[in-house]
């Protein structure tokens, strides 16, 4: 592969960018084996496997689209999502979901319309996990959250069912418990972003 330096100096800048070597020999129009020699052959480094998977990471476009510009009802309701996932979601450092549970239907419905309405999420994204107990009714229960929900049955995942049920436990969860999973690791890290923002200010 004959380049001279403008050509190497283009190549250079393209994988600086973030290019990957393949979409490079394509656009350079050579075989990939000729572009791995060319980047061997000039002495240019190559990114680890984790620089490679954040750049896909940063490259790939979200599955939602954040409401831009908010009435007063709307900035109340993306503070009330806020305090409801800083309270209730899981935040640990090796999430890559939106995780949020709990057991009660209003608070389920606000941070529904807060993901629907301020996050702009992509229905088929969601995922639902019942958490219950043994001596509750399983099918009952997915079809009262589907109600409070209005997520599609098919989107509810095998549930977790706790055998140690016990009478002194029978009010605390009537209707068992939910998580809402939202799979894209961009839309925790926004909201995350959000929840550190109302604490410094």
């Amino acid at each position: 592969m004959m380049v001279n330096k403008n050509k190497l100096r283009q190549i250079k800048n393209l994988y600086e960018r973030g290019s990957s070597v393949s979409s490079i020999a394509k656009q350079m129009k050579v075989t990939l084996d000729s572009m791995f020699y060319f980047f061997r052959k000039h002495n240019i480094k190559r990114r680890s496997a984790s620089e490679t998977n954040n750049i896909r990471f940063t490259n790939r476009a979200p599955s939602f689209n954040v409401k831009k510009y908010l009435s007063n009802e709307e900035e109340k309701l993306k503070i009330a999502g806020i305090m409801l996932y800083w309270g209730e979601g899981s935040q640990w450092s090796g999430e890559t979901i939106v995780d949020f549970a709990n057991s009660n239907p209003v608070m389920i419905k606000v941070f529904l319309n807060f993901l629907r309405k301020i996050c702009g999420i992509d229905e088929k994204k969601m995922k639902v996990y019942l958490y219950c107990y043994g001596n509750q009714d399983i099918y009952k229960l997915i079809n009262y959250w589907r109600k409070v929900t209005g997520i599609n049955k098919s989107q509810f995942t095998k549930p977790y069912v706790r055998s140690d049920y016990r009478s002194d436990k029978s009010g605390k969860m009537q209707y068992g418990l939910i998580h809402i999973r939202y799979y894209d690791k961009k839309l925790l890290l926004t909201i995350k972003k959000w929840i550190n923002e109302y604490i410094e200010n």
